[in-house]
């Protein structure tokens, strides 16, 4: 594989097809991301099945992504939508307290009035509505409109600065939660962490429900930033959700916030993705602007682990080309080389430390190849953190679910094999594999890393060997 870079689908109308999903996994996606606010239990089971068995069918390492909805406040339900003029008075309700105004909506979070002051900015549908609350109530508050558009049912609501109170998991993410781990799924995303005890929560009840998926924390308001690393030390990923984010912080912030971000993550030693709106005209259109790909290019070089797409796959019109895309700039941007925030990973104990002497080990013999051989897939993540430069990074690992939660880092090409009680007989076994796929020639260099225990090799152990 020569795209170092990961990309993550959304599933929708568009991609639900087994035929489309098999396309979407030739092209080059490595993970299918299941919205769950939007998808529905059936639908999302279904999803899974398919995933599972087109990528079964290509012998490919595909993961699941279950997006959880998260505490969002949203507005209520309208018989039709309200068209909003500047200065106009709107009302944001209780559910079960009656309008006061012409232009009234309730809210789903009972907490809102208790939360915010007056004078506070209030952002409908992702930055395409602002108002100012000029009143509180005990049951509502009053907002001006300050620019005009139309507001209609269930629009996300966000409130720049503002301490919310909210729930880290709501009664819905604790059902759609227990399905995830019921389908299996290899990665399950918070929405709206503000602190690392939100991250806690969600690991501490997906494990009491028996799940063993990886964590992604999504970082999507002002809060979560300022308390980024705590959350990056808890996180297994993290996501850089840059829709909220963007309306919660001013817009020329966002891209030194996610540069950051993507930094912070390379430091301590955490993967993290790119998301939100990377190819948006693309849902409609069947190229990408110019600043998409330049956006998209700032998001490779940076040496993200993965890039996202959202809508341009679950109901864009063009939805293979989106990937094809991201492929093609990835690809190219690889080729001139990254940021090098790898160098920055702070070694805290012998196994990162290993992997740093492995890689440069790597890096410094011509057209080597690195193998990181791995039960739990923690190595060969702490290893792809460090950005090793060689074409040929494997992981090795005897467990396919394993495979599939390296899916996300970045470089790596997770390769199921069962382990000898012999190293020796082991590392045989991974060299015909290589040799058998063309991965290799006779007499290439291989750096062997390893933190498994064997008679003959030592955890957290390095072996030059010879295809």
């Amino acid at each position: 594989m020569s795209r170092k870079t990961k990309l993550i689908c959304t599933l929708g109308p568009a991609t639900e097809s087994k035929e489309m999903i098999g396309g979407l996994i030739d092209a080059g996606c490595n993970v299918f991301r299941l919205n769950m606010s939007h998808a529905k239990h059936e639908w999302a089971t279904e999803m899974v099945r398919r995933v599972r068995s087109e990528s079964q069918q290509r012998n490919a390492n595909i993961a699941v992504l279950f997006d959880l909805t998260g505490p969002s406040i949203r507005t209520g339900d309208l018989p039709v939508p309200l068209d909003l003029a500047e200065g106009d008075a709107v009302e944001f309700r209780k559910e079960g307290a009656n309008a006061t105004t012409e232009k009234s909506t309730t809210v789903n979070y009972e907490g809102l009035m208790n939360d915010v002051s007056v004078g506070n900015t209030l952002v409908v549908d992702n930055g395409a509505l602002l108002m100012r609350i000029d009143e509180v109530q005990a049951d509502r508050i009053l907002c001006s409109v300050k620019t005009p558009g139309t507001m209609g049912s269930r629009r996300h609501i966000n409130l720049p600065g503002v301490r919310l109170n909210l729930p880290a998991l709501t009664e819905k993410d604790h059902r759609d939660l227990a399905l995830a781990v019921e389908c299996e799924a290899d990665y399950i995303a918070g929405s709206f962490v503000r602190d690392a005890a939100h991250v806690r929560e969600l690991r501490e009840t997906m494990k009491s429900l028996e799940g063993d998926a990886q964590i992604i924390a999504k970082v999507e308001d002002q809060e979560a930033v300022r308390n980024i690393d705590a959350i990056i030390r808890e996180a297994d990923v993290i996501m850089i959700a840059r829709g909220d984010l963007g309306t919660e912080v001013e817009f020329e912030e966002l891209p030194i916030l996610q540069r950051r971000i993507i930094k912070r993550c390379h430091d301590l030693g955490t993967r993290v993705i790119v998301a939100t709106h990377l190819l948006e005209s693309m849902i409609q259109q069947p190229t990408p602007t110019r600043a998409e790909v330049t956006d998209v290019m700032n998001a490779a070089y940076e040496e993200a682990d993965a890039l996202m797409l959202s809508g341009e796959t679950s109901v864009g019109r063009y939805p293979l080309r989106c990937v094809e895309a991201l492929v093609r700039i990835s690809t190219r941007i690889e080729r001139s080389g990254g940021h090098g925030f790898g160098q920055g990973v702070l070694l805290r104990d012998e196994r990162q430390k290993t992997a740093r002497a492995a890689v440069t080990l790597a890096d410094s013999l011509p057209d080597a190849r690195l193998v990181v051989l791995t039960r739990r897939g923690v190595l060969a993540n702490q290893v792809a953190m460090i950005r090793p430069r060689t074409a040929g990074f494997f992981a090795v690992t005897p467990k396919e679910s394993v495979c599939r939660k390296m899916a996300l880092t970045r470089g790596v090409r997770p390769i199921k094999l069962a382990f000898s009680s012999n190293i020796e007989e082991t590392i045989q076994r991974v060299t015909e594999f290589l040799l058998k796929e063309n991965l290799v020639r006779t007499g290439t260099p291989i750096v062997i890393v390893s933190d498994i225990l064997s008679d003959h090799f030592a955890a957290n152990s390095i072996l030059l060997h010879h295809a």
